[in-house]
This record gives structure tokens, C-alpha cells and sequence, in this order.
């Protein structure tokens, strides 16, 4: 197999650690980011999801924060729909949080190497 032989930008590292989330896991900010090797970039993942583009169709629902709370307001309609795509998933949601310890995304190192184009 013969990788890619360009740069890949911290976004577009990002980006496709979050493609690998599998459904019913979830991961924190933070850990997109040490993974992306960008440690201590967690505001980052949070605006690289926001300028993706919707053609990536990313799973941006599956990234919380580090406590395993959603990070909208409680009230805002964004909130609701992570509340209820994490439903979807199976994960069991509860007043906006989630319990990391049933949940959270934790790739062996292999398949973070293997995946991992960059």
C-alpha cells in the first residue's frame, strides 16, 4: 500500500479522526486532538467541526467534552440533536452527559497507526 506522498492539514487530520469514531462511541475534544497529534488543541476540533463542510456528512455528534457533557446550551435545539443522534446510537444520555466509562472511543494503538494516513 503506497500512502499519499502531501501534507495534511491539522484540520484535515481532525477531520478524519472523527470519521473513525464508530457508532455507539463517543470521544472528547481533547482526544481528537492528542490523536490528530495536536495535543492541548481541543478549542481546535471544535472549529474544525465547524468549518467542515456538510458533504463530509462528519459524526460530529459523537465528540463531547472531557467531563462527557454535550457542549451546546442545555436548551438549544443543537443540544437536543446530539441528545438524540447519541439516542439513535444507542448511548445512553442523561441530562446531557455521557458515561465515558460505557462510551468513550479508546483505538488500540494499532488500528490509530494503521488508519492513520498521515
Amino acid at each position: 500500500m503506497m500512502l499519499e506522498n502531501r501534507s495534511w492539514s491539522p484540520m484535515e487530520k481532525i477531520w478524519h479522526i472523527i470519521t473513525m469514531i464508530p457508532p455507539g462511541r463517543v470521544i472528547s475534544y481533547g482526544k481528537v486532538a492528542d490523536y490528530a497529534g495536536l495535543p492541548g488543541r481541543a478549542r481546535y476540533v471544535s472549529k474544525a467541526l465547524k468549518t467542515a463542510p456538510d458533504a463530509m456528512q462528519l459524526p460530529w455528534h459523537r465528540v463531547i467534552n472531557s467531563q462527557g457533557k454535550i457542549s451546546f446550551k442545555e436548551n438549544s435545539a443543537a443540544f437536543q440533536e446530539q441528545m438524540e443522534l447519541l439516542r439513535l446510537e444507542g448511548i445512553e444520555v442523561i441530562r446531557g452527559r455521557v458515561k465515558l466509562l460505557n462510551y468513550e472511543w479508546r483505538p488500540d494503538m494499532a488500528t490509530l497507526v494503521m488508519a492513520m494516513p498521515f
